[in-house]
């Protein structure tokens, strides 16, 4: 650990902090901190800020000491690249980040360039690992395999039901809805609707009056708790009762709590619980304990910084590059999320995905519970 002397001004001005420690390495946490999905853009802050708390704790990365950086991206692409452009400037070396598809492609450009190491805790697209850039890493899993387990469990659960899939035009849902196409179709599903609303849209009357008039009974949805939160509750409210079925973007108590009682019955695929995994019971204990419940992707986070904390002692170096080439030997790492190995492109070598249902609890809250 460096010791710094401070300034012979700041100790004039009474601060006698003479031989403070200096955070020698600055990792980057983008997500959307304000705005409509600032639920998760907390999840992955407070995910990544205990984890770098419990690191420091035990002697840091290689002895040196791990700083965080806040970039807000408000679930936009070209702010996206302007947090990445401010990561450079500021002296980042890694990026957990981003929550978005659609910002964490662009963005991971910017820190290919700049020999920068990202690793997002929830950007499922596949073209975020496809296109052979050597810094890219994800601790969730892809929505081509979120969306075979969605076609399959439509075609086996309500093959004689009128299937509509909407989605909200971005790289995440329409991506994850076309997926979830793609498999269906394959079993020999199709769909009664296929159609696209746009991100901030309030208004599903007339998407809701073409369901009905398919008769629709399943709604397959590609996009985020926000827009699906509502079109499930304008459609409850207009007599269509049709199952709602989404993804891993619907991960949110929010969720609930803007689509009242009619997201009861709603399937969502997700990975399994990382709360019940044995390896991360002192990290949800904490979590718990400073009155933050660590749902969805906040463990995710965790294991992000987990992640780059092992890569760079198996390197023996806290160099970017170094960590990635790591990683991709493919030993697993010990995170609270479970053991996670990389391939070649940085994806997980054993993610899954498994089934929810949103339902009232013991307590009457109506939340997700995994499908037994």
């Amino acid at each position: 650990m460096k010791n710094y002397l401070l300034s012979g001004l700041v100790l004039a001005a009474g601060l006698a902090f003479a031989g403070a420690a200096q955070a020698d390495i600055k990792i980057g946490v983008g997500g959307p901190f304000t705005g409509p999905n600032a639920a998760f853009g907390a999840q992955l802050q407070k995910g990544a800020e205990q984890a770098v708390a419990d690191i420091n704790a035990a002697g840091g990365i290689n002895g040196e000491m791990i700083e965080i950086v806040l970039g807000d991206d408000v679930s936009d692409a070209k702010q996206g690249v302007s947090v990445a452009n401010k990561f450079v400037g500021d002296g980042v070396t890694f990026v957990v980040g981003h929550f978005n598809s659609s910002v964490s492609i662009p963005a991971s450009e910017v820190y290919a360039e700049n020999g920068i190491f990202q690793i997002t805790p929830a950007s499922t697209n596949p073209t975020f690992t496809e296109r052979g850039l050597w810094n890219t890493f994800r601790t969730c899993g892809r929505d081509d395999q979120q969306g075979a387990v969605a076609g399959a469990y439509i075609a086996a659960n309500f093959a004689d039901k009128a299937v509509a899939i909407i989605h909200d035009k971005t790289t995440y849902g329409q991506g994850l809805a076309d997926e979830t196409k793609k498999a269906a179709n394959a079993a020999g599903i199709t769909e009664a609707v296929y159609e696209g609303v746009n991100v901030g849209d309030k208004d599903f009357s007339a998407l809701i009056s073409k369901l009905k008039s398919a008769n629709v009974e399943v709604i397959y949805w590609g996009g985020l708790h926000t827009e699906g939160g509502l079109l499930i509750r304008q459609a409850s409210e207009a007599g269509l009762k049709a199952v709602l079925m989404s993804g891993d973007g619907i991960t949110s108590d929010e969720f609930a709590a803007i689509g009242g009682p009619a997201v009861e019955g709603t399937l969502m695929t997700f990975g399994p619980d990382p709360r019940k995994n044995p390896a991360a019971t002192a990290a949800v204990e904490k979590f718990r304990a400073a009155g933050f419940e660590p749902e969805a992707y906040t463990l995710y986070a965790y294991a992000s910084i987990q992640v780059i904390a092992a890569g760079a002692t198996k390197a023996g170096s806290n160099d970017p590059e170094a960590v990635a080439t790591a990683l991709k030997g493919g030993d697993a790492v010990e995170t609270v999320i479970g053991n996670l190995a990389f391939d070649d492109k940085g994806d997980r070598t054993d993610a899954d995905y498994t089934m929810y249902v949103w339902k009232a609890n013991d307590a009457g809250k109506i939340t997700y519970t995994e499908l037994q």
